[in-house]
């Protein structure tokens, strides 16, 4: 395996339901869909029912490995595996790999494959599709390679047994190889093929019996499935980006779950018969981020003028009505990793102190990027603009669909930008990719040498204490730099029909369909 380069193109993380999945979308706001398109027949795999799911929008493409689309994933959770993966305590539980052992040097570790698993279409799955799949994501450097950065070796010992070789211990390895499907095994051929991004074959417990761009997904129960067949036919997702559409289909009955739910529904729908509501805190959280390549915002002092002029609390209120967690920090404070942090109290004499600090003549134009794929990016941006009016500053709202938000993030075509980030487990997650001077997803061009050190230590401490007080330090210096003006942390917010058994609304937002049942099956 070759060694991922210091630094990759500007790609956007995303955690996903994993560990730096950036929200992604590819669907329009107000896209028409058929929510009434699947029956028992719809995959014709079995007489099961099949699960009508209605998801916030379209996935860019359905390549694990390529894609940064939550969509995508919310798709893909039930069509590949990873080595290992996260339970609902985000600990790593056996998938592909049914056990492991670590050397004691903590630099080879050692993954003993289960014996005869198939991808979909009855190929076998063996080692070196493991050693193929980390190759891949490493040589095209996509977008997870960072997470390969201490990976020196990749080996198939024999057709079930794995040696990833590292060059210092890393503690996190596990959460890196399954934190979510970001890092899943895929199949050689459906590679080479061209065929992953619209026919993946995965070895999941679905597998794609057709993709109607624009329109719908769906998805047949493997029969084979390693850890067996799942309790339903089958998934028909559509895309479903207006709330209230999904939210009245699924008090219809014509959708059994979904996640499009605007906040301001959400104590409506908690009333409404034949519906379940989950909420989960989440590991995720949004943000706002200054492009240091523009001045001047290359200047510290500038960005947090910025920070003490934003109204948290209103941002807050307007985009979650009550469900998230104002947070000045990217850990939620339910974690073990969580530091506490309250600098930026709303103050705008100290927000003109710093501009003037800063050398900062008004009136200046603030180039903000939206997007409509997520709403709560504009309402946003609509509050910080008043937020900055009586400091001269006008905000430019620009309103773009999220393909080209991606572009422009990544080309550095903005001055303002907020987005989130979901499914992080390690702390590593929270904080490398985005702030590190190497990391791949550090679009708005921050550079510290002592983060950069912190960093790098906190990936080799294999002491929890240690590996915390790390992190503290970093991410407080992160945020009294104002790399990242850091908003609140949300909450996972879904629903579906009381048919819908052993559903649970996960933290790190995995869609996890395959030991559901539904009424009647």
């Amino acid at each position: 395996m070759r060694r991922p380069p210091a630094r990759r193109a500007l790609t956007a993380g995303v955690a996903g339901a994993a560990a730096g999945m950036l929200l992604l979308s590819a669907c329009s706001a107000g896209e028409s869909v058929d929510l009434d398109g699947a029956d028992g027949d719809a995959t014709g795999a079995s007489d099961l029912p099949v699960l009508r799911a209605a998801i916030a929008g379209e996935p860019d493409q359905l390549d694990p490995q390529s894609t940064s689309s939550y969509f995508a994933f919310q798709v893909l959770e039930n069509v590949f595996d990873t080595l290992v993966e996260p339970d609902e305590n985000l600990e790593m539980q056996p998938a592909l790999a049914e056990s492991w052992e670590v050397s004691d040097d903590q630099l080879t570790w050692t993954f003993h494959l289960r014996d005869g698993v198939t991808f979909h279409d009855g190929s076998d799955f063996t080692a070196e599709d493991v050693v193929y799949s980390y190759d891949r994501i490493v040589d095209e450097e996509l977008s997870n390679a960072w997470k390969f950065a201490a990976v020196a070796d990749v080996e198939a010992v024999d057709d079930l047994t794995v040696d990833i070789t590292v060059s210092q211990p890393t503690p996190n390895l596990l959460s890196n190889l399954g934190g979510f499907k970001g890092m899943a095994i895929v199949e050689q051929a459906n590679v080479e093929s061209g065929d992953i991004t619209t026919a993946p074959v995965g070895t999941g417990p679905f597998s794609l019996a057709s993709y109607s761009p624009g329109e719908s997904i769906d998805l047949v129960a493997n029969p084979d499935y390693w850890g067996g067949a799942p309790g339903i036919g089958g998934v028909h997702y559509t895309f479903v980006s207006e709330g209230s559409t999904a939210i009245a289909a699924l008090q219809n009955g014509e959708i059994d779950w979904t996640d499009s739910i605007p906040a301001q529904q959400l104590e409506q729908l908690r009333d409404a018969e034949g519906v379940e509501v989950g909420t989960s805190p989440s590991n995720d959280y949004w943000y706002l981020a200054l492009n240091e390549a523009n001045a001047p915002w290359d200047s510290v002092a500038a960005r947090q003028a910025v920070a003490y002029a934003i109204d948290r609390e209103s941002i807050l209120q307007a985009v979650s009505y009550g469900t998230a967690e104002e947070n000045q920090l990217a850990i939620p404070e339910d974690s073990v990793w969580y530091t506490e942090y309250d600098e930026y109290d709303l103050d705008l004499d100290r927000a003109r102190e710093l501009l003037a600090e800063a050398g900062v003549t008004t009136p200046l134009t603030l180039d903000f990027l939206a997007t409509s794929d997520y709403p709560e990016t504009v309402t946003a941006a609509q509050i910080i603009a008043s937020n900055l009016e009586p400091l001269g500053i006008t905000v430019d709202i620009r309103t773009v669909d999220f393909a080209t938000w991606l572009d422009e993030q990544n080309t550095g075509s903005f001055d303002l930008l907020m987005m989130g980030w979901l499914g992080n487990i390690d702390p590593d997650d929270f904080y490398y990719a985005q702030h590190h001077s190497d990391g791949g997803s550090n679009a708005q061009g921050y550079s510290n040498p002592e983060v950069d050190a912190l960093l790098d230590a906190g990936r080799v401490e294999t002491d929890d204490d240690a590996r915390q007080e790390l992190y503290a330090q970093a991410a407080t210096t992160i945020a009294d730099e104002a790399s990242y003006i850091y908003l609140y942390n949300p909450s996972v917010v879904q629903a579906w029909s009381t048919d819908l058994q052993d559903y649970t609304a996960r933290s790190d937002r995995a869609i996890r369909f395959r030991d559901v049942t539904l009424a009647g099956s």
